[in-house]
């Protein structure tokens, strides 16, 4: 989904325990929740796409939580539409 390695999710858990917890089968098979998808959404965004260290993005997810998830959001319905929009134009020019 997010074309990264299963050692950078695991990674990734151990770094913002809080934020993503999978439950593990009793083979250790990880069952990542709706919730545990969009924190790990998030996590990608400010360190693979905004460039954050991961101090960085512990700190802004620490300091004001709820605003950095309707960023996210705002970021990615805008994305969206920009895709729509540029799909409409190849279309009309095509």
């Amino acid at each position: 989904m997010f074309d990264v390695n299963t050692s950078l999710l695991r990674y990734w858990e151990k770094e913002f325990p809080q934020y993503i917890s999978p439950r593990k089968t009793q083979g250790g098979v990880r069952q990542y929740r709706k919730q545990d998808i969009e924190m790990v959404r998030m996590i990608y965004h400010l360190l693979r796409e905004k460039g954050m260290t991961i101090s960085g993005a512990r700190q802004k997810l620490k300091d004001n939580p709820k605003n950095t998830v309707n960023n996210y959001d705002i970021i990615s319905k805008l994305q969206n539409i920009k895709k729509e929009l540029s799909d409409i134009a190849a279309e009309l020019n095509g």
